[in-house]
């Protein structure tokens, strides 16, 4: 049993640590990614003293068996459960856990800090391709790469796109600090990614108005303080969801939310999202990400308090304005940036000038377009193919990967945010950590089971992602 998780990343340390506890004694499990970050991945790699994680330390933990580890591991008392830590901190914490993994005796987990930009197909099994030519040769691969690069911002000009004036990802290194405190900002994105640029840009001082442009310029709801009381869904909401009707559930919530807290009941909804994606018909998915997504994402991925306060305060002295309309194109104009926005409703356009141009339009699982080595090397051989909504890998519901031509791709699976065309709900810790227990599972069965049933069941029959114990709030 030779298996090569490919991402340092959240989902990677997951996979690799329910695979350490359940493999057999002759396995051995590669886990690769690259030495930055390595362990804690984009989202905890990078994070910067005044970026707060978005849950409740109480339900982080590595383990779905034990989602009080976190907590446990920084030895917090009942209040310290229930408050948004650094990032930092679980950074801190999954690479002690990896480095936990790594030093066990036996340990069946070894680490490979290269970047992998190639797989290929070798006799029954794979060779994963380092940066610096070597290879990994394995029965199975699981793509655990997390979220992609961002793609370049749409309307954005050539000379612009490489010049110092423009920012495509905020947290590469050093980018934010050569913004003058006097700059003028805009902003594209009103979601997590912003509240992250803009506290940053705070805590640095900044002193002129920052702009924000989305497209309805929502911003991410606030999490209660104190924490909501659980609430059950009623029967009646229960049978809409088992119905896969999607504009029934969205009367219903609607209704019941002048009754019960509309937070609590999107807390209540999340053990149901991924089954009831599933069984919405592609029209209904495609309704959904039309017209409701940017709604779905405010409610569900919220704000910490302490974070929503700071930009309460910074929107009520008038440094952060928020706009709701459309960047239609970008350039670099004289000693500035000149930006053309259409504003929500509006059929004109108007001319704004600024000094710096940030994009900030949180997490991208695009396929069809990314610039990822690895995903591009297997897009671009067949390997793989974007999901019918391009949220992620198309897969099925064992989570292998499916090719071009719409065959399954016999041990090469796929975790995390990848999987949002199969799930939607497959980018927070409660959900990922279930997924990862469940795939570690799934690949040991496999491999000891006889070759004519070596296919996994569908996920759905098993302990499904969807059915991780009670979710805490946010994500």
């Amino acid at each position: 049993m030779r298996i090569t998780i490919v991402g340092g990343g959240f989902s990677g340390v997951a996979l690799a640590a329910s695979l350490q506890r359940i493999a057999p004694d002759d396995a051995r499990i590669h886990l690769v990614g690259v030495d930055r970050g390595f362990g804690g991945g984009v989202a905890y790699g990078e994070a910067r003293p005044e970026h707060v994680l978005n849950v409740r330390a109480r339900e982080l933990g590595l383990d779905a068996d034990d989602p009080e580890d976190f907590a446990n591991w920084f030895n917090l008392g009942d209040r310290g459960r229930n408050a948004f830590l650094p990032r930092q901190l679980y950074g801190d914490y999954l690479r002690d856990r990896l480095h936990e993994l790594l030093q066990a005796p036996g340990a069946r987990v070894h680490a490979v800090r290269r970047e992998a930009v190639a797989i290929e197909r070798v006799d029954r099994g794979f060779a994963v391709r380092m940066d610096d030519g070597a290879a990994i040769l394995g029965d199975t691969v699981v793509l655990a790469v997390g979220a992609l690069p961002p793609p370049p911002l749409a309307g954005v000009g050539p000379r612009l796109a490489v010049h110092p004036s423009y920012i495509g990802w905020p947290w590469q290194e050093h980018a934010i600090e050569r913004i003058d405190p006097d700059a003028r900002v805009l902003v594209v994105g009103t979601g997590l990614t912003m509240a992250d640029v803009v506290l940053t840009l705070h805590q640095r001082g900044h002193r002129a108005r920052i702009d924000v442009l989305s497209r309805h310029g929502l911003l991410p709801a606030e999490h209660p303080e104190p924490p909501l009381a659980p609430v059950s869904l009623p029967p009646a909401i229960l049978q809409v969801l088992a119905g896969h009707d999607l504009r029934e559930l969205v009367r219903r919530i609607r209704a019941l939310s002048n009754l019960v807290d509309w937070r609590a009941l999107v807390d209540a909804l999340r053990p149901h999202t991924q089954a009831f994606w599933q069984g919405l018909p592609e029209r209904q998915r495609g309704q959904f990400l039309r017209h409701l997504r940017s709604w779905w994402e405010v409610a569900r991925h919220r704000l910490p308090p302490q974070v929503a306060g700071h930009l309460r305060a910074m929107r009520g002295n008038g440094q952060l304005r928020i706009l709701r309309g459309r960047l239609v194109r970008a350039g670099r104009a004289d000693d500035c940036v000149s930006v053309l926005l259409r504003p929500r409703g509006a059929s004109d356009v108007r001319h704004e000038r600024y000094d710096m141009l940030l994009r900030a339009t949180g997490l991208n699982t695009d396929v069809a377009r990314t610039t990822h080595p690895l995903l591009a090397q297997l897009r671009e051989s067949g390997m793989v193919r974007p999901d019918a909504h391009e949220l992620g890998l198309d897969t099925t519901d064992a989570l292998e990967v499916v090719d071009a031509r719409g065959r399954v791709v016999p041990g090469l699976y796929c975790l995390g945010p990848l999987l949002r065309g199969r799930y939607w709900e497959i980018t927070a810790v409660p959900e990922l950590r279930v997924a990862a227990r469940w795939l570690a599972q799934a690949l040991v069965e496999r491999a000891s089971a006889p070759p004519a049933v070596q296919s996994a069941p569908a996920l759905q029959s098993q302990r499904s992602p969807s059915s991780s114990p009670r979710p805490g709030p946010g994500s």
